[in-house]
């Protein structure tokens, strides 16, 4: 019940033949820039988080405590 090769040849012939052999190269060529740019979008999107973290694990708070006379038992 699976998709034969012939049944495969026959849709590319016809999606050829509908759309033209330039159309296609160029929505492939239009599908693998934009696969590129998610991938390269991903990549700086998860470099910049770990950079966020580093940065809060680096940071150190200076602080004093004080108490009140009447606050000590």
């Amino acid at each position: 019940m699976g998709i034969s090769i012939w049944q495969l040849l026959i849709v590319l012939g016809i999606v050829i033949l509908l759309f033209g052999t330039k159309k296609l190269r160029n929505l492939g060529g239009d599908i693998g820039s934009a696969v590129k740019g998610f991938k390269s979008a991903v990549k700086e999107g998860s470099d910049t988080e770990k950079n966020q973290i580093e940065e809060n694990e680096s940071k150190v708070v200076d602080a004093e405590v004080e108490t009140k006379d009447k606050d000590k038992v």
